[in-house]
């Protein structure tokens, strides 16, 4: 059966911080698109919750810094689904309506990720939670 997504994904992983309105929660994405993402958090976040996703490419080779980051794209996110996974939750949220800028800047983010990963280089970025 053929995948009907209006855009395609990018299996890519960022650091992600969500703050919607009371409730801030940080993780990690599992995909990217041009009209939302995946991502893995360690607490559930409720259903239908509007706010901010920013996201953030971890910038230190493997074993190193996880807190040298790129400046964040900060977008404004619905959350659609989530459910546990082990003791973590996965979740789905869609990019609500964007400024040009912001669309610019999230093209330029993929754009990025796919040149990347066309000359072979290892664009996910280091699990921000790993010990």
């Amino acid at each position: 059966m053929a995948d009907a997504r209006q855009h395609p994904r990018y299996a890519v992983e960022v650091a992600v911080r969500l703050d919607l309105g009371d409730l801030s929660v940080e993780g990690r994405s599992r995909n990217l698109s041009r009209g939302g993402m995946s991502a893995y958090t360690a607490d559930a976040v409720p259903l239908g919750a509007e706010g901010t996703a920013q996201l953030a490419l971890v910038l230190a080779p493997a074993g190193g810094d996880a807190s040298a980051r790129s400046e964040p794209l900060e977008l404004p996110v619905r959350i659609v689904w989530c459910t546990p996974i082990g003791d973590e939750h996965q979740l789905g949220a869609a990019f609500l309506t964007l400024t040009r800028e912001q669309m610019d800047t999230l093209e330029l983010f993929l754009r990025y990720l796919d040149e990347g990963r066309a000359r072979g280089d290892d664009v996910a970025p280091n699990d921000p939670f790993a010990s």
